[in-house]
């Protein structure tokens, strides 16, 4: 297959991707009716197309990306991530959670966490499953230029940070802080240095909820698109470590997903975890992050909404409104009080 047809490949599936969210999901809400709940929506003519689609098309481009990738030098990368990095910090006696290992998140074959050729599928696909629209990481910049207060920090913790997507924007922001990427896969890590090398940032493997880090060391921890996949005493743990990894007076800002309100909208969120590999996102929307931050000690815990088409972080609970499925990504924000104990 030679590089125009595997480019067609990709390009189709993302253009099923798109009729999916552009034509499917109007046409499941017209079907669903005024007043919808869950059985008019699956008895909407749409809606075995609307579920069969969004998984097809996952996996689809899935395949597509990884021909993409084994027909570059996906040998010779390898060895590259495969060398050591300034700043890389590897655990091999590291035991990955079950809840990790057992499932192939987002569909994507075999996981993040075996082999570097993964990270490289894992990058190559985080640019095409938003739809074709984060190609630059756009979408992590925003975050960091809208959500997340314009003060001095100097030590900035991202946890879950993947290959540095959501990491790198933070230390070109805040140039003369120290920022720590933490993740629980090697080859996502080596990516990630790889990436950045020559930025200063350091990447630690470690899980969220135990990142080995000192109490009171940090003035913002951050996690993007991460406590969605995780089961809720994992969240427990993630918003405890962060609690006690901040300095008094710093800052918690989360992004991930809320509920909108939306009946049609909100079903399809809490169904594409089951469609696409992501069996703890159900289970967000039935854990009290809030509460979960007060019990860590944090103060101030409040949701917010964040339109990454548009302006960025909001100053309420209510998305714009769009005919189109977009995903309905909050902001989850807290403090450590500045008279708590480091």
């Amino acid at each position: 297959m030679n590089d125009v047809a595997r480019r067609a490949r990709v390009d189709f599936a993302l253009a099923l991707r798109r009729q999916w969210a552009g034509s499917l999901y109007p046409a499941l809400v017209g079907q669903a009716g005024a007043d919808p709940d869950r059985a008019s929506v699956h008895a909407a003519p749409v809606y075995p197309w609307f579920a069969w689609l969004e998984r097809s098309a996952q996996k689809m481009l899935w395949r597509a990306v990884e021909e993409a990738v084994d027909a570059t030098d996906a040998a010779g990368a390898e060895d590259a991530l495969s060398a050591s990095a300034p700043g890389l910090e590897l655990n091999p006696d590291l035991r990955l959670p079950a809840w990790y290992t057992d499932v192939d998140i987002h569909i994507q074959p075999g996981g993040i966490w075996r082999a570097d050729r993964d990270a490289l599928v894992y990058e190559a696909g985080a640019k095409l499953v938003m739809l074709g629209e984060n190609d630059d990481y756009a979408f992590h910049t925003l975050f960091t230029d809208t959500a997340v207060p314009d003060r001095p920090y100097e030590r900035i913790v991202d946890l879950g940070c993947g290959f540095g997507k959501s990491t790198r924007p933070f230390k070109r922001r805040w140039p003369d802080a120290e920022v720590i990427g933490v993740d629980l896969s090697a080859p996502v890590l080596r990516l990630a240095a790889r990436r950045t090398a020559g930025l200063g940032i350091r990447y630690v493997q470690a899980d969220a909820a135990d990142t080995g880090l000192p109490a009171g060391s940090a003035d913002l921890v951050t996690a993007t698109m991460l406590v969605h996949e995780l089961p809720p005493p994992v969240i427990a743990g993630v918003l405890a470590e962060a609690a006690r990894v901040l300095a008094p007076g710093g800052l918690l800002r989360v992004l991930d997903f809320h509920p909108t309100g939306d009946v049609v909208r909100d079903l399809a969120l809490v169904e594409h975890g089951d469609r696409n590999n992501e069996p703890y996102l159900p289970m967000l929307f039935g854990t009290d992050c809030l509460a979960l931050c007060a019990d860590a000690g944090l103060a101030d815990a409040r949701w917010v909404a964040f339109d990454e088409r548009g302006a960025g972080r909001l100053e309420t609970t209510r998305w714009p409104d769009r005919a189109e499925w977009h995903f309905p990504w909050a902001v989850l924000e807290a403090r450590k009080p500045e008279d708590a104990r480091a």
